[in-house]
């Protein structure tokens, strides 16, 4: 039985995955957000909730995981930090096997993984897809956003795989640092190629 070719999107901090990820959705590929899977499971009445409360007292609330609480108890703890993943990593798990199981037909399907290759998300891709852009283009819209500071945007890019290295581990880099018409062609081209050689005879 044929399987969905998985296709890895990831790509550092302002470079455009999400407006790539848009891109996908509105071609009709169905994709996975591991943030968004994230967040449902630790919003208000996420399903996490009760466990990330009892192993961490006082960080959830009626409005879900208190970012700020949560993040400073684990900040810095390995061993909170593990605690915390030992928690959501299997949930997020069970949530991306049922999105595989129920779009098993389809010939593509995306994995949006942020830190696909600071967390060695890859094992169970395909292929991976880079969303890239020029470093001063990136920066430009990183600094736009409200509450980013220089500082912030350093330690953030400090915690990232570097732009240049995930390029030349990506199996495509889709380039966000052109018109958006020439990066919906780019996304168009590649969910051509990809579902032509996937598709069931």
């Amino acid at each position: 039985m044929s399987r969905p070719f998985v296709l890895g999107l990831t790509g550092s901090i302002g470079m455009g995955k999400s407006a790539v990820a848009t891109m996908l959705r509105e071609l009709g590929v169905p994709a996975f957000d591991a943030d968004a899977a994230v967040h449902s499971l630790q919003g208000p009445g996420g399903a996490l909730l009760p466990a990330i409360e009892a192993a961490f007292p006082g960080t959830t609330g009626p409005d879900g995981v208190r970012r700020q609480e949560l993040g400073a108890r684990v900040f810095g703890d390995a061993e909170a930090l593990k605690r915390l993943e030992a928690i959501v990593h299997p949930a997020v798990a069970r949530m991306r096997e049922a999105f595989m199981i129920e779009h098993g037909s389809e010939p593509l399907v995306v994995f949006d993984i942020p830190l696909l290759f600071e967390k060695g998300h890859n094992g169970a891709l395909d292929a991976v897809a880079v969303v890239s852009a020029p470093a001063e283009m990136q920066r430009a819209r990183v600094l736009a956003r409200p509450g980013m500071t220089p500082e912030k945007f350093a330690q953030i890019l400090a915690l990232q795989v570097p732009d240049a290295e995930k390029r030349a581990r990506a199996d495509f880099v889709i380039d966000t640092g052109v018109s958006l018409a020439e990066t919906e062609a780019e996304v168009r081209a590649l969910v051509a190629r990809i579902r032509e050689k996937n598709l069931p005879n």
